[in-house]
């Protein structure tokens, strides 16, 4: 009995050391990379004021980031906390510019077409008086009348507490 677990102590330390060795083996490229749109991605206070000057909702988060294709798309999407948005748009991140022309709104099944879109970097005040990037479009959806658009203007959400609305 005694030798048995002698034995069965020695496989296990045995086992021990070689998976040690093998488990420090560092193999290939640990970077993970990034997506096609990461310089316009992240998370974004925005005021919606209608083109007829009226305050819509104030400092709503907002989401941007790259869908599934990783390509020169992305998703805007408020979580139901503006005007129900959630489309994409195409990118061109190179001038920080994007749009679209009646794409479908997942959130309330109608279509949406984004104009004079663009993330302008360095260029917005957080609550805190940092500065942060800032982001700017018009949306029409196609519900509304002719001429009567959502303009959004926003600045990048820090993560820094004084920041949070």
């Amino acid at each position: 009995m005694k030798k048995l677990k002698l034995n069965i102590t020695r496989v296990l330390v045995a086992m021990l050391v070689l998976t040690s060795f093998v488990a420090c083996d560092e193999v290939g490229d640990t970077d993970p990379g990034g997506t096609s749109v990461e310089s316009m991605a992240g998370d974004w206070y925005i005021t919606l004021t209608d083109s007829e000057g009226h305050v819509v909702v104030e400092h709503a988060l907002h989401s941007t980031y790259n869908t599934a294709a990783n390509d020169n798309t992305m998703w805007i999407d408020d979580a139901k906390k503006g005007y129900w948005i959630k489309c994409k748009v195409n990118v061109d991140p190179k001038t920080g510019t994007f749009s679209a022309t009646t794409s479908d709104n997942l959130l309330d099944g109608s279509k949406v077409t984004i104009t004079e879109g663009k993330i302008e970097k360095g260029a917005g005040v957080s609550k805190g008086g940092h500065k942060v990037d800032k982001i700017s479009f018009r949306a029409h959806f196609d519900y509304d009348k002719a001429g009567y658009d959502i303009l959004y203007e926003g600045h990048k959400r820090t993560g820094f507490y004084e920041d949070e609305y």
